[in-house]
């Protein structure tokens, strides 16, 4: 029986609402897995009985696709923590290294933007501070869809890359640091008080995509939350106004997720270790010289295809730390 004010409470019954899909779609998703498996029995059995070669190696590829599906839901038991079904906006940050760091952030937003693309879920560049001479400085991006919070939220953290690097003359082996932090899109529901005092907005020309009305005013928008200095920045817009609307949306999701790492008591240590982008604090691994591999340092996963990882097949590392989580 629902309570007579439950409709009143919107982001409450939302939340609700969509936590019942999902427990609705994995029950449904198991009864339809059990009854897949069963057909797949009774055809192996069949082929077997036969020796139907090609009806084997067809029995053989169901399942595999089953296993793969089932494996799916498993993760997605997994996700029930608050904020675990938002969207999530993905900010990346260059580390000390110049060019080589910069184009290292670019690398990586990319590999983030495909892994979207590939999975089809929706994604769009929300500021971008371009390298000096090649990749980016900075940059945020928003990813859209199922849970993308939930199965994001372990990325962040710093990233390193060792590879010989394409901008030394010298071909020598560089290592590059970058940055890469994920906080969810907070419901606009859900109250954040910010204070117009607390506040130091600043405006500039955009140098990202948009147009050229985009490249000769001062549209793009950066706002300083005094307080805790959080920082945002929006330019994918024409208009100030929309920047703007857009950056108090990030300034309200990045609060509201400063709040709930005080509740879980995130360290200090990992809190500062966002200004601190060098050796110790590197989660991942990617060497592609003298060996290829891309490691995780808190699961040990690895993956001796650093190529197909930065192409955004990346589920096998998300998959892995979100069972260490929950461990």
């Amino acid at each position: 029986m629902l309570d007579a004010n439950f409709w009143q409470d919107k982001s409450n019954s939302q939340k609700v609402i969509k936590e019942k899909k999902l427990h609705e779609d994995l029950i449904n998703s198991y009864k339809k897995s059990i009854q897949e498996l069963d057909e797949i029995k009774d055809l192996y059995d069949l082929a077997n009985e036969e020796n139907n070669q090609i009806v084997l190696n067809e029995t053989l590829k169901k399942l595999k696709d089953l296993k793969s599906r089932i494996k799916k839901n498993e993760t997605k038991c997994f996700l029930s923590n608050e904020n675990d079904a938002s969207d999530s906006y993905v900010e990346i940050h260059a580390g000390a290294g110049g060019t080589e760091s910069q184009d290292w952030a670019e690398m990586l937003r990319r590999m983030y933007m495909k892994w979207a693309s590939d999975k089809k879920y929706k994604s769009s560049l929300i500021s971008e501070h371009k390298g000096d001479e090649a990749g980016i400085k900075s940059s945020t991006i928003k990813i859209q869809g199922d849970y993308i919070y939930g199965l994001l939220k372990s990325e962040s953290g710093i990233h390193r890359l060792v590879r010989i690097s394409p901008f030394d003359s010298g071909a020598r082996r560089h290592t590059s640091f970058a940055s890469v932090w994920i906080y969810p899109v907070v419901d606009e529901n859900i109250d954040v008080e910010i204070l117009e005092k607390d506040l130091r907005i600043d405006t500039y020309r955009s140098s990202g995509a948009g147009g050229q009305h985009v490249n000769t005013t001062d549209s793009a928008v950066r706002i300083t939350h005094l307080p805790t200095k959080i920082v945002v920045q929006c330019q994918n817009e024409r208009s100030q106004h929309k920047n703007k609307e857009t950056c108090i949306n990030m300034l309200k999701a990045r609060l509201y997720n400063f709040e709930i790492k005080k509740r879980e008591k995130i360290s200090e240590d990992q809190q500062s270790s966002k200004s601190d982008i060098g050796w110790g604090h590197q989660i991942r691994s990617y060497v592609l010289h003298p060996y290829r591999l891309v490691k995780d340092n808190r699961t040990n996963y690895e993956s001796t295809n650093p190529d197909k990882v930065l192409d955004g097949n990346i589920d096998e590392f998300l998959e892995s730390s979100l069972y260490k989580i929950n461990d």
